[in-house]
């Protein structure tokens, strides 16, 4: 009887420490607001340029980082990225030369199905 509690402790201890380790490597949405004078006037050449050089700069940091999309609304760029933490945000930042004036963890996404959602 002793041994079966201690191997159902076990396996529950097994379960929790891999939640706890696949919740860690789950990236976290962020959106990143980068004020940009002039943004909304760059030309279709600015803006593949700007694409190109944080294509290059996610390349070399791997595959952790991502860049999901962006809106250029304004002075302001809107971005759209996953990581692991706000950290590799501000270096990929730093890395590419682009501002990153404030980043927000996302907390959920809704849409209009949202309002459909099952209570």
């Amino acid at each position: 009887m002793f041994e079966r509690i201690l191997m159902s402790c076990a396996l529950v201890l097994s379960a929790t420490v891999a939640l706890a380790q696949s919740a860690a490597t789950q990236p976290q949405r962020f959106l990143i607001e980068r004020e940009i004078p002039g943004a909304s006037k760059m030309s279709p050449d600015q803006l593949r340029d700007a694409a190109k050089l944080s294509n290059r700069v996610l390349r070399e940091m791997g595959p952790e980082i991502q860049w999901v999309q962006s809106f250029v609304a304004g002075d302001k760029i809107y971005c759209v990225y996953n990581a692991p933490n706000e950290a590799m945000i501000r270096s990929h930042a730093e890395k590419s030369g682009f501002p990153a004036n404030r980043i927000t963890p996302v907390a959920a996404v809704i849409d209009p199905t949202t309002a459909q959602a099952a209570r």
